[in-house]
């Protein structure tokens, strides 16, 4: 699905994916919908936790 990406993303890649800015990156980490780690001031986000966002929208999307 992300192949092309590695295994650590930071905020920009996860926009570039999810097609969003930022702004709505950052809110998903503090909200805790993406998972993701902080390495002092910078966010990293494992790969497999934006595709388990992906497929957790998805089925949100279904249900109803």
């Amino acid at each position: 699905m992300l192949e092309q990406y590695k295994d650590i993303l930071s905020v920009s890649d996860a926009a570039k994916i999810l097609c969003t800015g930022k702004n709505r990156i950052y809110a998903l980490l503090e909200e805790g919908k993406l998972k993701g780690f902080r390495i002092g001031h910078v966010w990293k986000i494992p790969k497999q936790s934006l595709q388990d966002y992906i497929l957790s929208q998805i089925s949100m999307e279904k249900d109803t």
